[in-house]
């Protein structure tokens, strides 16, 4: 298992369109399955009005809403892969033309259309990288 930088574990999490999303809903950690993109630093995330998402994009939190999310990619026969977890603050996206832009870029894969888009900023980015073991030299006799 090798640990991954910044720079690689969101490069890895931009390959990807699919993660969790790990948020408090009636004071207790709720995980929704979601599809995102990576613009820049920042996940993307659609949303639909009165989802349990929904609550995510009050715009009265000061800085955001903590959140997590997460992604991967691991084999199930080889148990090779990656896995990337992003800790940061949930805000709605305001602004308008990045509203409709990230219409275009992402389409929810089920459900009633989406309402709004949500921009993840990370604050602490986690990942490895599970490799297979290098061939070992044979002993010395």
């Amino acid at each position: 298992m090798r640990e991954l930088d910044r720079a690689e574990a969101l490069g890895l999490l931009a390959t990807v369109s699919l993660g969790r999303i790990v948020f408090t809903r009636h004071a207790l950690p709720a995980v929704r399955p979601v599809n995102h993109f990576v613009d820049g630093e920042d996940i993307i995330v659609r949303i639909h009005e009165g989802g349990a998402l929904g609550s995510l994009a009050s715009p009265a939190e000061a800085p955001g809403v903590v959140v997590a999310y997460e992604a991967d990619v691991i084999d199930p026969d080889t148990h090779l892969g990656w896995s990337v977890v992003v800790t940061g603050y949930a805000r709605p996206v305001a602004d308008a033309d990045d509203a409709d832009r990230y219409a275009d870029l992402l389409r929810p894969w089920v459900g009633p259309p989406t309402t709004g888009a949500l921009r993840i900023r990370p604050d602490l980015v986690t990942g490895f990288r599970l490799e297979a073991e290098a061939s070992r030299p044979a002993p010395r006799a």
